[in-house]
This record gives C-alpha cells, structure tokens and sequence, in this order.
C-alpha cells in the first residue's frame, strides 16, 4: 500500500518544496499525488517474519497483531509504515519498530595545558574526544556522534634522523655531525619534551647493488679514501633526549658506498617502523626525516641480487644492525604506508632538488609525510625540519579501521573560520594552530544485518597520532516479540506451526504459503527435502539420525560435503549445509589440510628456508632445484661441490682440514666408494638430481665424487677410490731434448746465414757485371806505355 497525498492547484515546484519539508527526500511525485518511497520500500521486501520487515528500512514497522490480516492479505502486508499500519487498524502498542541508540563509555576531556605549567605523563594528554563509544544499528537509521580534536601545547615529540651514507653524501654527514644540540635548541621553542634519534642506511650487501670483492668489501670507496664496509641498516642511536650523545655517536660515522644509484632506503623505513622497542618510539607524536640524494629500489628490485622473498614487515635488528637484507626483498609502497600508519608515524623527505618531483610523488602516496628541500651540503636541515612539522601538525585527517560489511562512515568537518566540507574532505581540517579546536560529525549507518549479528569493533583516530576513538557497534536484526520465543507466544512475530495446529485461512492465503516455502521464488518447494506447513518447510526425518536437512528452505544438510580418507571432512571438522567447517589449524574443501607450519620450520626459523611455500603441512619448493623437508639441499647448485669437499675428504682418503673432527663433524650423509669414474652414478641413470664433483687436494691430487639427495631424501656421497695424483717429471729425456733443440737451433742459425750470405754475394756479383757492360771505356794508347813483354828471338832457331 502506498501512502498518497493529494494537492489541488498548487505549481509543481510548491508540491516538491512542500513534500521535502513533511516527508524529507523519500517521496516521488506522480501527477497530483506525492508517493512516499518509505512504505514502497516497506511493501516490496516481503517480509516474512518482523526481523527481515525491520532491516528493510528505518521507517519500517511489523504489527505482530494476530487478528491484523484481512482475508486474503498476504503476510508481507504485516510490513509497513508505522503510520500507515494505525490508519489500517494496528494498535500503536501491537507494533514492533526498533530504534538505535548511542552511549558514552568514556568521555574525557580534552587537555587545556599551557606550556610551563606541570608537566604531565604522555598518557595523560588528551587530544580528541569521547575515547570509547557504543552504537546500537538499526538498518538504514544512522547514529552520528560529534568528534572533537585540540591540539595540545607542549606535546612531546620523537624525531628519529634516518640519513644515506653513500659516498655522495660525504659533505652533508660533516653538518649533520652538530645535529643534535642545535635542532633541541629549535625543538625547545615547540615542546619541552623531545627525544632525538640518528639511524644510517647504504644498500643491500649483494651484487649488483655493491662490490662483494673483499677489497672493496672492506673499503667500498677509491683512491685513498677511509670508507666503512658496506651494510643495509643501523641503528646508530635509540631516541634520547641528550643532544650530546647525538653529535657524539653520530661524529664517530663514516661514508660508506655502493654500485647503483637508487638506495635502499625502504629497508631502513621499515625496520624504523616496526622495531618500536629498539628504535625507543613513545606514544607521542612520531617524526622520521629521511635524508638522501638518491631515489629509492622497491619490491621486485630485489630480483637483481636474486632475492625474490617478498618483505615480511617484521623486525630483523641484531646489535642494531638489519640482518635479513639479502632474505627479504625491497617492501612495496602500500606495504610501506600501512606499516607506518599502523605505527602512527609522519614522514619528512628531506631531497636535494633533484629528485624533489620523484618524492612529491611519493609524498601523494603516503599521508601524513612532507617533502624538504635539502640544500646540497645539509646546511638548511634544522630549517626544513621545522617546517616540515608545522605543515604536518597543522592539518588533522581522520581514518577508520577496516568496515564490516555493509556498514558506511560519513564525515562533515568544521574547522577554523566556520569552514565547513563534507565527502573525502570531511575528514581533515587545515591550518590548525596549538590550543586550536575543531569538530567532526560523524554518521554511521548499517544496511541490512551482518552474519549472526555479532557485535563488531571499529576504530577511528587521527593521522599520525596515537589517540583513537574505539566504537562497539551492535545490530537490531530481530524484534522484541523473538527474545522469548515464538512459539510459546500470542503475537505473531514470525510464522510457525505444530502438530497440534491448523493454519488459519484468515492468516495467510494457500498461495502464498507455497511462495514462501520456494527459494528464490523457484519450483521446488522446501527444495524437494520437506513439506510446506503453514507457509514454513518442515524438513524430512533420514533414517540415519545423525543426519539432517535444515535452513528456512529445507536446503542445507549436515551428509554431502567433501569426504578424505574416507571421511566426512576428513575428521577434522564438521558438515554444515553442504560445506565442511574446518576445526582449527585445518581447512581444505575437505579439511584435509593441516594449516601447522611447525613441519615447514627450517633450522634458521624460516619456513621452508624462504625458498617454497608450506602447504598442508609439507614444504613446497618454488624453485625446482631445491628438495628436501625444508627446501633445505640443493644437489645441483654451483657451491655443492665446495661445501661438501671437506667431509668427503676426510672420509674416504682420512685427509683434510675436517680429518680430526670428521666422525663429528662429517656424518649427515651416506659415503658410497666406486673403483673408478665410470662407476659413479649417472644423471640419466637417477630418478633425483645429482651433482658430478671434481676437488683438488693439498698435494694436487684430484679426487672425483656426486652428490644428491635420494627419494628417501637421504643424503648420498658415491666417490672414486683412489685418488689422481700427477706423475713426477723424467729428467732424461727432457735435458736431452733441450740439448737437441738448442744444437738443432743452431744449426738452422747456421744454415740460415749461409743462405742469407750466398744470396747477397750473388746479387753484389750481378750487380758488378751489370756496371761492367754498361761502361763505355777509350780504346786509344797511352805514349808512355811500355809493355813489360820482351820478345827475342833466336838466331838459331830454324823453326823445326
């Protein structure tokens, strides 16, 4: 039934004024007459029974009357506007319409405290009000309550100073030094009670982000500069309120240096965060200046170094010194901003210019964090600090812990001046001095009832701080008429029956019986598992008794959910419509797996080494190459070989480093001796994975072994027998062949100069018969020669 209110010669424009002011805004206007949406909402739910009427809407009401249904009304007609149930004959008194309410648990005021005056414990200034709060829902009504927020003079103030100690910032660590006196000097004139910290951070100590030669392990820098080892972070100074020891412990620093130039600033950030004990943070206003000139590495850098853990949020502090760099990946941002606000943490960036649009950004991402200027020697870090502090202590932003399903938070907040803002911007307030106080109106609002209408918990607190306002939240999902029990009860709050009873024709039509007896308005009534009685399933009786159907439709049973090992929920749980509800430390469709990760513990308290997941209860190695209970061998990889050298040694040949201490030291794993190499075991030949060793002792003998882990994860050694030692020398032959060679040498010398001459004297001769030739001499006599020849001749001589 819809509520109607007839208009006569009025505009369109005074009726829809007119109707906003009598019924608010849930009205529609359909030619002269003004629809309530109210007693729409009302009629369409259906209602079957008052609890489901009330959690249709705030202005909804059940007449629990016997006698109210007409013949031939439907049950659902029982829902309605109250207003609309009077005008059709329901007593005022026979309504059930449920209303929320609101208290107070605990309502201290806010602190009005003047600088100078007594100085109180942390605990004992209040900054936002009331502190505790209760709020019974009803669907659709909201409760709101007023939030008040003053900021406290003279509030105490941690600062913790998180520095890069890379080369690059050699010149800043210089004006960083005096520190401590100077910035208590400037914190004196904001707060009495302030404490100062200094943390320093470089990069994770694996390749490529820095040099793992143990040169430059040990002096990352070059030249002739004196540079620390290389380390992720530490703690140099817990907060103190000594501004001496600051500039004392931080005067003993030295730069350090790595390969890349982003940082790994984010390691450093996290363990600030969450190692509250080590860092000294107190329930007070909480700042981190993080200085750098670098950008920053975040999750998934970590694949670089082959570090692929994702980054467990939790303290790794030994001596001060974060331990767990080369385990656990970079965090992510969202990890990050969750962990410091979960900290109540702020955040000052203090950048040289050059990477102020990258922190910008990231100032975007994280609330409550500023972003400075860093000059680029340091000199202007007091400056920027106090800024940096009355930027963020000037503005309040509230936040809520997560919502239960269903329920909304709406803000409106007034702040200086009368500004008023609602939506997102209700939440913060902007320009807020010390002694200043605003308020926040804040609506609450539940649709429809959460599962089984538990109470839930909520919390709101401001950005940065550690107060909160902590609200138990109740439901009104059912009426009045149900606290004590239907069925012995004159009212008709919900529909029953009994053996001993008919229904009434005058209640319920046989129609609508049958409706409410089909789920989801399908065809099957009481899902084939019951019979509809008086508009109600009464579910089948199973031969077996410790079998049932159950729900409004007969649609649930406690017999057909997963069965393991022959089962019902593997034994380790109990069936409930249709899905198994594991008991604790088990789950699985068929609660067949175990959820205790003690089995998965590594000796170095890591599940599964961090290299594998436990699932059910048994490790599983993400990387293939990795086996055992705990992911703990890896027969395959580069450094077997080295790591079990020792123990083979001393076992097989009785040498070594290990030979006096090998029975203790040496008996993890089984020693199998082969007469030579081709009887170790082949890759092929296995079903698990096995490594091929070559060793060099101290004498140069070679010594030849595998190594593997068998499928009874039984660590298995099989080594060659005998060792392989180099021969000594034959002297003979090689003096011998030295003497041939040098003799052999000479003779080519020889030879080849022989050659070179005989060449050269042809070529001179050839050149002298050439001139010879082409010379032109004179043939004439010289007068004043004389031959030396002398011709007689004998007289006697006849010629015979």
């Amino acid at each position: 039934m819809l509520r109607k209110v007839r208009f006569f010669s009025t505009t369109s424009h005074f009726k829809t004024r007119l109707a906003y002011i009598l019924y608010g805004p849930d009205f529609i206007i359909l030619s002269d007459d003004i629809i309530l949406l109210s007693a729409c909402i009302c009629i369409n739910a259906n209602a079957k029974y008052c609890g489901e009427c009330i959690q249709a809407g705030a202005k909804c009401g059940w007449c629990k009357d016997p006698g109210f249904l007409k013949q031939g009304e439907t049950v659902s007609t029982r829902c309605d506007e109250m207003e609309s149930l009077i005008k059709r004959g329901c007593d005022k008194g026979m309504i059930e319409n449920p209303r929320g309410e609101q208290r107070t648990l605990k309502n201290k005021a806010v602190t009005h405290r003047r600088k100078g005056a007594d100085k109180l414990k942390p605990e004992d200034i209040t900054q936002i009000q009331p502190q505790k709060l209760s709020l019974t829902l009803r669907s659709g009504e909201p409760q709101s309550f007023d939030l008040k927020f003053k900021r406290a003079e003279d509030y105490p103030i941690d600062l913790y100073y998180l520095m890069d100690l890379s080369y690059s910032m050699k010149d800043d660590l210089e004006n960083v030094k005096n520190l401590g006196t100077s910035l208590m000097l400037e914190m004196s004139k904001i707060t009495s009670d302030f404490k100062i910290g200094f943390g320093s951070f470089v990069e994770k100590t694996v390749m490529p982000y820095i040099s793992t030669t143990p040169a430059k392990l040990l002096n990352p820098c070059t030249g002739d500069q004196n540079c620390t080892s290389p380390f992720s972070y530490k703690n140099v100074l817990r907060l103190t309120s000594d501004g001496k020891k600051f500039n004392t412990l931080v005067g003993q620093q030295h730069i350090s240096g790595n390969l890349d130039s982003p940082e790994g600033g984010f390691d450093a950030i996290m363990q600030v965060a969450v190692c509250g004990e080590q860092i000294g943070w107190r329930n007070v206003t909480r700042l981190l200046v993080f200085s750098t000139d670098a950008g920053f590495h975040f999750a998934g850098d970590g694949k670089l170094g082959g570090i692929v853990l994702p980054n467990d949020g939790k303290c790794h502090l030994e001596n001060n010194v974060y331990t767990m760099s080369h385990y656990y990946d970079y965090p992510s941002i969202a990890h990050l901003v969750q962990k410091l606000s979960d900290n109540n943490i702020q955040t000052i960036f203090a950048v040289t210019e050059e990477f102020q649009p990258v922190y910008q950004e990231l100032k975007n991402l994280i609330p409550k964090s500023a972003v400075g200027t860093l000059s680029a020697n340091s000199s202007n870090v007091i400056n920027l600090i106090i800024d940096a502090y009355n930027s963020l202590s000037s503005e309040v932003i509230l936040e809520n812990s997560k919502l239960p399903e269903g329920l909304t938070i709406a803000y409106i907040s007034r702040c200086k001046n009368g500004v008023v803002s609602e939506g997102e911007n209700g939440r913060k307030c902007s320009n807020i001095s010390i002694g200043d106080e605003v308020t926040f109106s804040i609506s609450v609002t539940s649709k429809g009832c959460p599962k089984k209408g538990k109470s839930e918990t909520i919390k709101i607190k401001p950005l940065g701080f550690t107060e909160e306002v902590e609200i138990t939240l109740n439901f009104i999902c059912e009426c009045e008429c149900h606290k004590d029990g239907v069925k012995n009860s004159p009212l008709f709050c919900r529909p029953f029956h009994s053996q001993q009873c008919e229904c009434s024709s005058n209640d319920v039509a046989t129609e609508d019986m049958d409706r409410t007896c089909r789920k989801d308005n399908g065809t099957d009534i009481c899902s084939n598992n019951g019979d509809c009685v008086c508009g109600t399933c009464e579910c089948k009786k199973r031969d077996n008794p410790e079998e049932r159907y159950s729900g409004q439709y007969c649609e649930c049973d406690n017999f057909n959910c997963d069965r393991s090992g022959n089962k019902l929920c593997g034994g380790h749980g109990r069936c409930e419509c249709r899905v198994c509800v594991c008991d604790p430390m088990w789950t699985g469709s068929a609660c067949d797996c175990s959820l205790d990760n003690s089995t998965c513990m590594a000796s170095n308290k890591q599940i599964c080494n961090g290299r594998g997941t436990c699932e059910c209860g048994m490790c599983k190695c993400t990387d293939p190459k990795f086996q055992g209970p705990t992911c703990e061998t890896c027969p395959t990889c580069p450094g077997v070989c080295i790591e079990h050298k020792e123990c083979v040694q001393c076992r097989a040949f009785g040498t070594g480093e290990k030979k006096d201490k090998c029975e203790k030291d040496c008996s993890y794993f089984n020693l199998i001796k082969v007469k030579d190499r081709d009887k170790l075991p082949q890759p092929n030949d296995a079903s698990y994975p096995l490594m091929h060793c070559k060793e060099r002792d101290a004498n140069d003998c070679w010594f030849y072994y595998t190594y593997a882990v068998n499928n009874n994860t039984e660590k298995e050694v099989h080594v060659v027998d005998t060792l392989d030692c180099p021969t000594g020398p034959d002297i003979i032959p090689i003096v011998a062949g030295v003497v041939a060679g040098i003799v052999l040498i000479g003779l080519a010398l020889l030879l080849i100069w022989k050659l070179l001459m005989i060449i050269h004297d042809r070529r001179e001769f050839a050149k002298f018969e050439k001139e010879k030739m082409n010379a032109k001499w004179d043939t004439g006599e010289n007068p004043i020669y004389k031959s030396a020849v002398t011709t007689v001749v004998n007289p006697k001589y006849e010629g015979k």
